[in-house]
């Protein structure tokens, strides 16, 4: 008598696994966009580490691993959704560079963000404490 181990096996022994993965994961933060930059971010460092052998990269890569890894697996959801909030907003702000300059009044110490223009001198209002000063953008 020949026992069978063929496909059907296999999927019945991955939907077990698939179904403790899922278990394993219930109330944990899981993947977001910082998670997926601090990936890429090691993975960029694996490339250089290959041509330039180093023990700061090897170091480096291990911090963001464990520090991904943490945050995936983490049950504070609510420290984990800042974090993600805040890269977002960084990202957001790198972008709008190259539309904008960005000043602060230098009463209320307000940021204002202003359209770039040629080389123009521009008299801007603080929509804040209305103090206005002369900036060049």
């Amino acid at each position: 008598m020949r026992l069978s181990t063929g496909r059907g096996m296999e999927v019945i022994v991955l939907a077990k696994w698939k179904e403790k993965l899922r278990q394993f994961m219930i109330g944990r933060y899981g993947v977001d966009d910082f998670s997926k930059f601090l990936l890429a971010a090691a993975l960029v460092l694996i490339a250089l580490s290959i041509f330039i052998p180093n023990i700061v990269f090897s170091f480096l890569i291990l911090l963001l691993l464990i520090y991904c890894y943490y945050r995936m697996f983490s049950k504070n959801i609510s420290a984990r959704y800042k974090e993600n909030q805040k890269y977002q907003m960084t990202l957001t702000h790198i972008k709008q560079l190259r539309t904008h300059h960005f000043y602060r009044c230098p009463g209320c110490r307000q940021k204002i963000r202003v359209p770039r223009s040629g080389g123009k001198r521009v008299e801007i209002t603080c929509p804040k404490c209305k103090t206005k000063f002369i900036k060049k953008i």
